[in-house]
């Protein structure tokens, strides 16, 4: 066993677990945070999608030690956060469009559209259909055109 500190939703945090744990199960399973869903453990389907330094990744697939104490993890739960309200824009859209089905994959869906939606605004344009067919999230309740819809609608209030 190791310790490891890391920044979660802005605050900083310490475990001390074996340092080839992946990620995901820090998160869930040692420090209670279950937004990141497990899907498949193989960084495929993407349910656990959180941010790393700001951009989208998959905790599933990375271990413990691969994390510094001046990294930021940012889950589903720590999103609103990042622009000081009670829900994100992009969360907002998910509601107003009613995207969420079972709801299962819907966190990693949303980090996975804030974090393409940033990359887009840094590149210096809106969010085209060509950047969302870059998003493999999968939805198992095919809900695609929602989730297009509502990336976009959270887009332009980002």
């Amino acid at each position: 066993m190791s310790k490891h500190t890391f920044i979660l939703n802005g605050k900083r945090v310490t475990v001390d677990v074996d340092d080839s744990l992946r990620l995901l199960w820090v998160l869930r399973d040692v420090l209670n945070v279950t937004g990141p869903k497990y899907g498949c453990g193989i960084n495929v389907c993407k349910a656990c999608t959180s941010h790393f330094n700001g951009k989208a990744f998959n905790p599933c697939s990375v271990e413990v030690k691969d994390v510094g104490p001046d990294d930021e993890i940012t889950t589903i739960e720590g999103l609103p956060d990042t622009v000081g309200k009670d829900l994100h824009p992009m969360q907002e859209a998910w509601l107003e469009f009613d995207v969420a089905q079972c709801g299962y994959c819907q966190p990693g869906q949303i980090m996975a559209a804030v974090a393409k939606v940033r990359q887009a605004q840094a590149a210096g344009h809106e969010i085209s259909d060509s950047d969302l067919d870059e998003i493999r999230n999968i939805c198992r309740c095919g809900t695609y055109n929602r989730i297009r819809e509502a990336i976009k609608a959270g887009a332009a209030h980002m």
